[in-house]
């Protein structure tokens, strides 16, 4: 940042604005008095350059009482403030002061005098006068570092004063007409842009023994290091390795521990983490720091002494990050091991003797912390003796059991719980680097039993207030999923030892039924710490189950039910963000780990329909679930029963196993760059599985034991194994495919051919590259293979091309047959229509009956013989005078009544009596009722 773009920054803060751009280029230029207040003058006159050049002559005996006395009248005049434009001639002033301090102390008040009118604000005529000035205020400012050299006290405590002051300004005594202090903030961006922070650490070292202006220097300091701009010029000036060091001196007020810790805190948060970390990590720096928190922690009492010491503690575990740093070398290690342990397992060492935690919440916060940098520690080898040394896993241990009624302890409830859950997240880290320590404390059996009774209805009521608590308060699902990560960091070991003890323990049945519990206990307020619990679990019981087939017989039809239920989740949940989709592939990998390869519970899948559940979510299209759902489908086709299940599987618009597969090949294909063209047909004969990878990829000779692209390839797409899952099925007869899936079929079913003639096609690249001449039998075969590779993708090509023929002429095919169908629907519309028309002739136009009736007669004796067989007797099949030309007999058949309007077959029977109807149904049956008129006509038969 440039000096005017600074006090313009300044400027805009003050104004209580935005910054904004145009405040950067535009500089308002208004006057802030009026031109008879100008002309008037706030200050009385006084030539600032006469008193610079008297100061500056060296020749008469009586001059230093005139120069003494004309910064004095300097002093009386600008008494409340100095204006910004002449802030250059007075600091030159100030400095031709500071140079005669030496030989004249008389000039030690006048400098002292002008520094403390320093302290007050600057003064501006104008408001530009804060961008005009800020190169000459900044040079100024910077001044003050530089006289931190002179050797006088008075004059460096009021330098640290007036430094302080930028950040506590107080207005000035008086108001002067026709000028106004300047902004707040506008020292302080001054001191940035002029560097003061920086002289003023290199100060510290001129200060070795004089503890008031040391005091006062780190004050200075604490306020300047609240700019990030200011951090970084200390950290460039090894301000931290300076400060750090010197954490120990005596102090009776305690202030240099205080606002040194103050500074590297600041230090840490606004400029290079880790480039203080690197000055922190020296043999000199951590034995201050290691003595200075052991004081603390032996002797500190008060509520004060105990917030330095966790501060202090802070900083240590920042430091600890770096494998650098001289840890153990210090002896800091052991010191904090010791400090983290004698609470639960009992030292005779002289530096715990007597001590006791209480439960304060700096003490706990303490107690805590010491977990975390233990955990930091143990990330460094040479720490683990020590560890052992110091029974660290024994004392994380006395937390890892249920709350013992009636007990006394020194921690509140809530605070117990926290450390119980903090110290079982410890173990997760330090464990599985102790493994002979956690075996011979029982680790197994007391993790076991912890988790029986966290999984259990003893009544206990969790306060759930920690980062460790979270999702935990009411129930023990927080000390259930630390438990379990635990057990999951030791099993992740392989160590049969730890294995073993675990299978013997009923670690799979026990795992299991927490998993059923889990499931019926669930709320949607832990959902997302239940899913954790339930992946942990799958996860263990992967690790425990993989390679032993008598563990996955253990595993059974009980585990596959979890994986199936699992399985069964809705799709749409995996994009929730709640854990599905991480506890999808813990299942997925327990199918693999705990199913595969144990024959009873590959049965048991198979008739619970694991298959199409598989098969369902390979349909879901989801790409990071494909790859490994294509690796346990080609090896659950190893069994022949799988077949079956895969060719029986119907997706969504009945869409086919195969066709699926198919289908994920081509958009495999899109996503790789393979060549095809619009049919999914080859283009390129010579290499038809390439990919766009490989064809920007020049080839390169490589040795023998590094892969090639070609063999790369197999590895990083699901290609491969949707060929081998479709060659466990036989290509031929696979149902459900279209034209488009066949042409891809047909690619498919030579992937092996192409995928070899790829690798020999390497291979004699290299040789080329590697400028070798084989010999003339291995150049034969060379070329015989690459010559056979191409010929085969030349007859995968005529053979896609004829299907894709048969396919056109198969669509017009059936393209005629349809229209055909049209045309006759067609023709058979107009014979109707034709035929009606003719019937409306004939019911309306006496003429036409006639006329039809005649070509009737006439096509009917035309039909007859001509010529009657002798003694024969003929019979007419018509009757005459019936003007009607549909064919008629003796017997006319009349179409009864529908049946509707009737009410049905039984409407004139007892029987439709019996059950009426609420509404519609037969007719009802009613007592006939004689009239007059009836009963006369009535005749006796």
């Amino acid at each position: 940042m440039s000096v005017a773009e600074a006090a313009a920054t300044a400027e805009a803060q003050e104004a209580g604005g935005k910054i904004r751009p145009s405040s950067l280029r535009r500089i308002p230029v208004i006057g802030v008095v009026t031109q008879d207040e100008e002309a008037q003058g706030a200050f009385k006159t006084m030539d600032l350059n006469r008193v610079i050049s008297l100061l500056e002559k060296t020749d008469k005996d009586d001059l230093e009482e005139k120069q003494l006395k004309s910064v004095k009248k300097l002093v009386q005049c600008y008494q409340n403030g100095f204006p910004l434009r002449d802030l250059a001639q007075i600091f030159k002033i100030l400095n031709l002061c500071a140079e005669k301090i030496e030989n004249q102390p008389h000039f030690i008040e006048s400098a002292f005098n002008i520094l403390k009118l320093c302290s007050l604000p600057f003064l501006k005529k104008k408001v530009s006068d804060e961008i005009t000035y800020a190169e000459d205020a900044a040079n100024s400012i910077a001044l003050l570092g530089e006289l931190m050299k002179i050797p006088n006290s008075e004059l460096r405590i009021q330098i640290c004063k007036c430094i302080v002051d930028f950040y506590h300004a107080e207005p000035p005594k008086k108001h002067i007409t026709g000028y106004q202090q300047a902004s707040s903030s506008y020292k302080i961006k001054m001191a940035e842009v002029g560097g003061l922070a920086k002289t003023m650490v290199q100060s510290l070292g001129l200060l070795e023994n004089q503890l008031v202006e040391k005091l006062w220097v780190l004050k200075a300091l604490q306020h300047l290091s609240t700019s990030e701009v200011n951090c970084t010029l200390m950290m460039k000036a090894q301000a931290a390795s300076g400060i750090c060091a010197h954490l120990n001196d005596p102090d009776p007020s305690g202030q240099l521990l205080f606002r040194s810790s103050e500074i590297l805190w600041n230090l840490l948060e606004k400029s290079s983490k880790e480039e203080i970390i690197q000055q922190l990590s020296n043999l000199e720096c951590l034995l201050a720091l290691k003595e200075v928190f052991k004081n603390l922690f032996m002797r500190g009492f008060s509520h004060y002494d105990r917030q330095l010491r966790n501060d202090i503690l802070v900083i240590t575990t920042i430091i600890a990050q770096n494998p650098g740093a001289p840890m153990i070398e210090c002896g800091f290690t052991r010191d904090l091991i010791l400090f983290a342990t004698f609470n639960e397992v009992k030292s005779q060492n002289p530096l715990v003797k007597g001590l006791r935690f209480s439960n304060s919440y700096e003490d706990f916060e303490l107690k805590k912390l010491l977990f975390n940098i233990i955990v930091i520690l143990c990330k460094d080898l040479p720490t683990i003796q020590l560890l052992i040394d110091g029974k660290v896993i024994l004392a994380l241990f006395t937390y890892v059991k249920k709350p013992e009624k009636h007990k006394i302890i020194e921690w509140s409830a809530a605070q117990y719980e926290e450390l119980q859950l903090h110290a079982i997240a410890t173990l997760s880290s330090v464990a599985p680097l102790l493994t002979e320590e956690y075996m011979l404390c029982q680790g197994n059996a007391r993790v076991l039993a912890f988790l029986e009774w966290c999984e259990s209805e003893d009544p206990f009521f969790s306060h759930g207030n920690s980062f460790h608590g979270t999702g935990g308060r009411g129930n023990k699902f927080a000390q259930m999923r630390y438990s379990l990560r635990l057990l999951r960091a030791m099993v992740y070991l392989e160590d049969e030892t730890i294995n073993n003890d675990l299978c013997e323990k009923g670690t799979i049945q026990q795992l299991i039924g927490v998993f059923k519990n889990t499931i019926s206990q669930s709320d949607d307020k832990e959902e997302v710490i239940v899913l954790e619990i339930q992946s942990d679990i799958l996860l263990i019981l992967s690790s425990l189950c993989e390679h032993h087939i008598p563990r996955k017989e253990m595993f059974g039809t009980e585990g596959v039910d979890i994986i199936l239920r699992v399985m069964k989740t809705d799709p749409t949940k995996l994009q929730s963000g709640l854990g599905y989709n991480v506890l999808l592939f813990s299942t997925l990998d327990s199918i693999w780990c705990c199913i595969l390869g144990c024959y009873p519970s590959e049965d048991y899948f198979l008739e619970k329909e694991g298959i199409f559940l598989l098969l369902d979510l390979l349909a879901l299209n989801q790409k990071k679930f494909c790859n490994l759902i294509l690796g346990i489908m080609v090896e659950f086709c190893d069994n022949p029963k799988t077949t079956a299940h895969v060719n029986a599987w119907r997706g969504k618009k009945d869409q086919t196993a195969a066709s699926l597969l198919i289908k994920l090949w081509r958009k495999e294909e899109k996503e790789l760059g393979v060549k095809r063209d619009k049919h999914g047909m080859i283009i390129d004969t010579k290499k038809p599985l390439f990919t766009s990878f490989q064809e920007e990829q020049k080839i390169m000779p490589l040795p023998a034991n590094c892969p090639t692209l070609a063999v790369m390839d197999v590895a990083e797409n699901i290609r491969a194994k949707i060929y081998a899952v479709l060659g466990k099925l036989d290509f031929e007869n696979l149902p459900g495919l279209s034209a488009e899936d066949f042409v891809t079929l047909c690619i498919i079913h030579r992937y092996l051919d192409f995928k070899i003639g790829e690798i020999w096609n390497e291979i004699y690249e290299e040789i080329k590259l590697e400028k070798l001449r084989p010999v003339t039998t291995d150049k034969k075969i060379l070329e015989a293979i690459t010559t056979a590779s191409e010929n085969i993708g030349k007859m995968v090509a005529s053979l896609q091309s004829e299907m894709i023929e048969s396919q056109a002429h198969q669509d017009v095919q059936s393209e005629q047959k349809v229209y055909t169908k049209i045309q006759a629907t067609h023709k058979q519309r107009e014979l109707a229509t034709k035929s009606w028309e003719n019937f409306l002739a004939r019911t309306s136009n006496a003429k036409a009956l006639k006329k039809a009736k005649r070509l009737q007669e006439k096509a009917i004796e035309s039909s007859r013989y001509s010529e009657h067989p002798p003694n024969a007797v003929f019979h007419r099949t018509d009757i005459k005078g019936l003007n009607t030309t549909v064919p008629s007999g003796r017997v006319v058949t009349v179409e009864s009544t529908p049946a509707r309007l009737l009410g049905g077959p039984l409407a004139d029977t007892d029987i439709a009596l019996k059950k009426l109807p609420i509404r519609g149904g037969a007719l009802q049956k009613v007592k006939a009722v004689k009239t007059v008129n009836e009963s006369k006509k009535s005749v006796p038969t």
